[in-house]
């Protein structure tokens, strides 16, 4: 399973992209995707994925 980013939420902060494990979030168009085929949800490595617990908008990272 892998993470998205709700591009009508994102405000493109960046706080997401140097904390992601795998390196799956990137710029994208302005603001941030993750890419599905990397991203783990830091599954193994963290309780909770990295990128929610520091992304500031409700419901902007949510499963894909």
């Amino acid at each position: 399973m892998a993470l998205s980013i709700v591009r009508e939420i994102c405000t493109a902060c960046g706080d997401c992209e140097p904390v992601c494990p795998t390196k799956s979030i990137k710029p994208f168009k302005g603001l941030y995707k993750i890419e599905a085929d990397t991203c783990t949800e830091c599954e193994d490595e963290f309780e909770v994925p990295q990128c929610l617990d520091v992304c500031m908008e409700d419901d902007c990272i949510v499963p894909a």
